[in-house]
């Protein structure tokens, strides 16, 4: 959209015209922010090659805004993801501190990533590296553990020693059943 700015405004910015470009990024920001915070780039930068007609873009920055987009769109298809940045070029430059443009998410790009994500040995350092920097083990010894008991109604085969076996429930006793504690750490509420 472009504005006509009033006399007193160009002088002092000294232009004529204001360009303002609206953008809908939904919860796309958030997940890509949320995303680089947990290391993903790096991550899957690591053990993945670079191709050939890949630009400056990295696979980690291509995968990242793919799963952006997978997550807030409910949508895996690699076509789509082309569109979707060119939609949000401003927000996902701003956001990567690169130029992305649509290019950086063309399906053969995608493909290239996930042909090599699927490969066992890349995947399991990609899963090791991820599982190294979001799982924390706590010191806290547990002053208070809060413990809240459950069952779970399926209809499964029910064999001697299974976890699905016949009891009292509150749903079908007809029905074999999974009994559940979860509990949590007080006063933090951790799992």
């Amino acid at each position: 959209m472009r504005v006509q700015l009033a006399r007193q405004v160009q002088e002092f910015l000294g232009q004529h015209a204001l360009v303002s470009i609206t953008e809908r990024v939904d919860d796309v920001a958030l997940l890509i922010g949320h995303m680089v915070t947990m290391g993903f780039v790096e991550v899957l930068d690591r053990p993945l090659p670079r191709h050939w007609q890949q630009r400056e873009r990295s696979g980690g920055w291509t995968a990242v805004i793919w799963l952006a987009y997978i997550v807030t769109e409910g949508d895996h298809r690699q076509v789509a993801v082309e569109a979707s940045i060119q939609g949000m070029q401003p927000s996902l430059s701003h956001r990567s501190g690169q130029v992305i443009v649509s290019l950086d998410g063309r399906d053969d790009r995608c493909g290239h990533l996930l042909r090599h994500c699927s490969k066992p040995h890349s995947w399991h350092g990609i899963a090791r590296d991820c599982n190294a920097r979001s799982i924390a083990v706590s010191p806290w010894p547990p002053a208070v553990m809060r413990c809240e008991a459950t069952t779970v109604s399926g209809d499964h085969d029910v064999t001697e020693g299974s976890l699905w076996q016949f009891g009292p429930s509150q749903d079908d006793p007809r029905r074999p059943q999974s009994k559940g504690m979860p509990g949590a750490l007080d006063p933090l509420g951790m799992p």
